[in-house]
């Protein structure tokens, strides 16, 4: 009997999850097909992007998460009943390391600040004090897995300092220096840049606040392509309202979609970008790729690869 797996529809949420479909139908022994919540009993196998509770209560073997981050799936019930849950880290090094080069390079050469010029039909300089070269700034950059080292690398080839921050402080390519976890604030308080790449653990909950936002520079750039919580929201407005920061780019939220009420909106020196730093057209394919090796595994009874738990 073949094997079934199922893409979610939530996958829709970063691309259509047809195209998925599509990439997998070279699966020989598994029946591929996207489904609904209430279409998952009896499948064997579920790709997705977000969590539902039905899926707890399938017969399920396996769930695949198209996104590294899995702190919104209940990994200890998963773990109960005796469901494997693998995710996609490993894949988004280039594409996030690039979205942060582009945050640092606009607020370097002002370029969001001449996008909005134009928008306005504006022809203006940027203020002479307000523009520098990356070439020769400082990046500290706090989590050095796939996304930290990705960073670190287009960083050391702009020609920036480059630090980094990990609970083990061993060597990494690309960084000049790192620093333990213990660290932290000594490392992030002389740096012209701040980039977050930590998964989302009790540990790095909340772990920019108030204290941290104040270790900084008040001409530092605060980088979140981590998650929202990583980082005390209302820490950081009262901090660029008070010019503690010089600005923030941000891509992870508290509460995703940011809300059209939020005051990080109004702030002409923040960058916000739509959770969309590791989007890039080959993400189906990388996906189809693990997801193709995992159900290989699988078949042979052997450990599934990006397994947590």
């Amino acid at each position: 009997m073949a094997r079934t797996l199922g893409i979610h529809d939530s996958v829709e949420a970063v691309f259509p999850p047809e195209v998925l479909e599509a990439e997998l139908d070279d699966l020989d022994a598994t029946d591929v097909s996207v489904v609904g919540t209430g279409d998952v009993d009896g499948l064997d196998a579920l790709v997705t992007f977000a969590h539902d509770d039905a899926f707890l209560d399938a017969d399920l073997q396996w769930v695949h998460s198209v996104q590294a981050g899995v702190d919104k799936f209940p990994l200890d019930e998963f773990e109960a009943r005796g469901v494997a849950v693998t995710n996609s880290t490993g894949l988004h090094g280039a594409s996030v390391g690039e979205t942060v080069a582009g945050y640092m390079l606009s607020f370097a050469r002002r370029l969001h600040e001449y996008r909005s010029n134009q928008e306005r039909s504006e022809w203006a300089w940027a203020d002479r004090e307000d523009s520098f070269t990356v070439d020769g700034s400082s990046v500290s950059v706090v989590g050095l897995g796939t996304l930290g080292q990705g960073i670190a690398a287009r960083a050391d080839a702009l020609g920036m300092e480059v630090t980094g921050v990990k609970r083990t402080p061993t060597p990494v390519d690309h960084v000049d220096r790192v620093h333990p976890t213990g660290e932290l604030h000594e490392a992030i308080a002389d740096t012209k840049f701040v980039a977050l790449a930590v998964p989302l653990t009790d540990e790095t909950d909340g772990l920019i606040g108030e204290a941290g936002l104040a270790a900084m520079r008040d001409d530092a750039v605060l980088v979140n392509v981590a998650r929202g919580p990583v980082v005390d929201q209302d820490a950081l407005v009262d901090a660029l309202e008070a010019d503690e920061l010089a600005g923030a780019a941000l891509d992870v939220f508290e509460a995703e979609p940011l809300p059209e009420d939020s005051p990080l909106w109004d702030f002409e020196d923040v960058i916000i970008t739509p959770h969309a730093a590791a989007a890039t057209r080959d993400y189906p394919e990388n996906i189809a790729a693990l997801v193709r090796e995992n159900d290989r595994r699988l078949a042979a009874g052997e450990r599934l690869g990006n397994r947590v738990v």
